[in-house]
């Protein structure tokens, strides 16, 4: 479930370098190599945390366009589920700690039903639209048409059912918090929960927007690059002939996700052309719908936990925030 909610909630501002992650009970905000962690705690208190952002994308190779999507990807994975994990200790300090070796072993159960979800479904799913007359062989257009189809069903579907469940809602909130209030710093204005309430909790910059742009994209890549492996004799036998696609169809979530990440970084910039302006807004449309059903309204103690963690990770302009009173557990940026 954590992977799942890291995965969704993933967002980074990429013209202010301000992003975050809802979290349980808060949320985080990170700007450029660190972020502040804020929540709300069983006594009704507000503790933030200060910690330097994880990266593995260090390396000048790994930053290059077209290659620092996965790498980008795989850090926010990281350092969203440890935020999470942090999240938990602090709203719930008495409950039972997750080990290392829970987490890990949740992690990889989490990663096998993804590619289970996301991978294998929608391959066999097109597969029996094809035996049903429904749609073509897998060297066809329509059998990824399907397969895509089913991804983005199956991905909806399953944030419209976890958005039921009260402590997801919560989470939810917080997205929605957290998009207002960084809409209120961008537009200048005095950051406080009251003026954020006001601001929309649709961002066009939301991280959100990067999984709806995988799914888009998979259809497209999988239409132009499966066709062509199958030119090479694979096997006679259709289950060994399905299986490499499969594994193939994985490895291109690397390259997809890296193609994804450069779309919806030109759909977050703005430009003095028109037509290029159209076309981002357009880009841009599908991730602001997608976000109705990933962020929920906040309530003002939601909003009033998001100033705080701006504010906690600008370090200045103390003027433009106004906060109510929260305790700080540390004083130095800490991994």
């Amino acid at each position: 479930m954590k992977f799942f909610l890291s995965l969704f909630s993933w967002l980074c501002k990429f013209s202010t370098h301000m992003g975050g992650q809802a979290v349980m009970g808060g949320l985080i905000m990170r700007n450029y190599n660190q972020y502040a962690l804020a929540v709300r705690n069983d006594e009704n208190e507000i503790l933030v945390e200060h910690h330097s952002w994880y990266s593995i994308s260090k390396h000048r190779l790994l930053q290059k366009t077209f290659i620092r999507g996965f790498p980008i990807l795989l850090e926010t994975l990281i350092n969203g589920i440890k935020a999470l994990n942090r999240s938990a200790d602090l709203v719930a300090p008495h409950s039972q700690k997750t080990s290392l070796f829970q987490a890990i072993f949740s992690l990889i159960i989490a990663l096998f039903l993804a590619v289970a979800l996301f991978v294998v479904l929608p391959h066999l799913f097109a597969l029996g639209m094809e035996y049903l007359g429904f749609g073509g062989t897998i060297e066809n257009l329509s059998f990824h048409v399907w397969d895509g189809l089913f991804k983005i069903s199956l991905f909806l579907g399953y944030i419209y059912c976890i958005a039921l469940i009260p402590s997801v809602r919560e989470v939810l909130e917080y997205h929605g918090a957290e998009h207002k209030v960084i809409s209120c710093y961008e537009n200048e204005m005095i950051v406080s929960a009251q003026n954020a309430k006001h601001c929309s909790r649709l961002h066009p910059r939301c991280g959100t927007s990067f999984i709806l742009f995988v799914l888009l994209l998979a259809i497209i890549v999988h239409s132009i690059f499966i066709p062509l492996i199958l030119f090479f004799p694979l096997s006679e036998n259709n289950a060994i002939i399905h299986s490499v696609v499969i594994l193939f169809k994985i490895v291109l979530i690397i390259p997809i996700s890296a193609c994804a990440y450069e779309l919806i970084r030109a759909s977050a910039k703005g430009t003095s052309n028109h037509f290029l302006q159209i076309l981002l807004k357009l880009l841009s449309f599908p991730g602001l719908v997608l976000q109705i059903l990933t962020t929920k309204e906040p309530s003002i103690a939601q909003l009033e936990v998001a100033v705080i963690a701006l504010r906690e990770v600008v370090q200045d302009n103390a003027q433009l925030f106004e906060t109510v009173p929260y305790k700080t557990l540390d004083n130095e940026y800490k991994g």
